[in-house]
């Protein structure tokens, strides 16, 4: 049995609602189940304290001054994300704690019970992590047992991509990828596939997309989005300073901060 204690980080520049976190927090932390490293009032300075201080857990305010909860999300490098449950006064964030992946999003006042809820929901995420070894660790325990060897030099930027499908190996243009994204920790490609959009599950990561597709052609528009810049149709104005991409068969994508300004910049907007 895996026994769960959850580093969990408080952010809010309130200390009235850090306090009523805390009170709320008491009792699973007396139960073994919260180990409560600290709060913080400024999300820059929770910024460079995640950086150094890894947890499982944060709770965290959206509207701060200088830089908000989504900010402080977006500036995390990927590797040292947390698991992240939004805590704000404000309904009209839900969609977009959704699309950064956030694992709850409690309304002020926070009653016991969906705090307890969203301490569950975190505890068994961490758990099932715990239990399957994450793919990359499967591959570096395989390259140590097997022999080393010279691999084959590929081209700068292929023409065309493989993707299993029905049990077949299916080869697609590279030109015909939409998009790239990951959700929930897996990785789809949005393909252009007879005249419909079609999605195929790979075991590729972002990176590794990054790095083959042709730049020229392709941008990282958020973590966990690269978009095939032809196939943009329309840039849409959205929360604290984003934008959505409306790409083709009107598939919709969510350009991080920074990059909607580089994508604009880039096509001139």
């Amino acid at each position: 049995m895996i026994i769960m204690v959850l580093k969990t980080l408080i952010v809010d520049d309130e200390p009235l609602a850090r306090k009523r976190l805390k009170g709320l927090l008491k009792p699973h932390v007396e139960a073994g189940k919260v180990d409560l490293v600290g709060e913080i009032s400024d999300a820059q300075e929770a910024l460079a304290y995640l950086k150094e201080h890894p947890v499982d857990l944060l709770l965290l305010d959206i509207q701060m001054p200088e830089m908000d909860g989504f900010d402080l999300i977006e500036a995390l490098p990927e590797k040292q994300q947390p698991l992240v449950v939004f805590v704000t006064a404000y309904d009209e964030y839900a969609i977009q704690a959704f699309e950064v992946h956030a694992l709850d999003y409690l309304l002020k006042p926070v009653t016991p019970d969906r705090l307890a809820k969203a301490l569950a929901r975190a505890e068994d995420q961490i758990k099932r992590k715990v239990a399957q070894p994450i793919p990359r660790l499967l591959d570096w325990l395989e390259q140590e047992k097997a022999p080393v060897r010279e691999e084959p030099r590929l081209p700068e930027y292929p023409d065309y991509v493989t993707v299993g499908h029905r049990e077949k190996l299916r080869v697609i243009p590279v030109d015909r990828i939409v998009s790239a994204e990951v959700h929930d920790g897996i990785t789809s490609l949005y393909v252009w596939d007879d005249d419909r959009l079609t999605r195929y599950i790979v075991e590729y990561t972002l990176d590794y997309l990054e790095k083959r597709l042709n730049p020229d052609r392709f941008m990282r528009v958020h973590r966990s989005a690269i978009v095939h810049i032809p196939s943009i149709q329309e840039i849409i104005p959205w929360f604290s300073g984003r934008h959505k991409l409306i790409l083709k068969g009107a598939h919709e994508v969510i350009a991080s901060r920074e990059r909607s300004r580089l994508l604009k910049k880039r096509l001139s907007l």
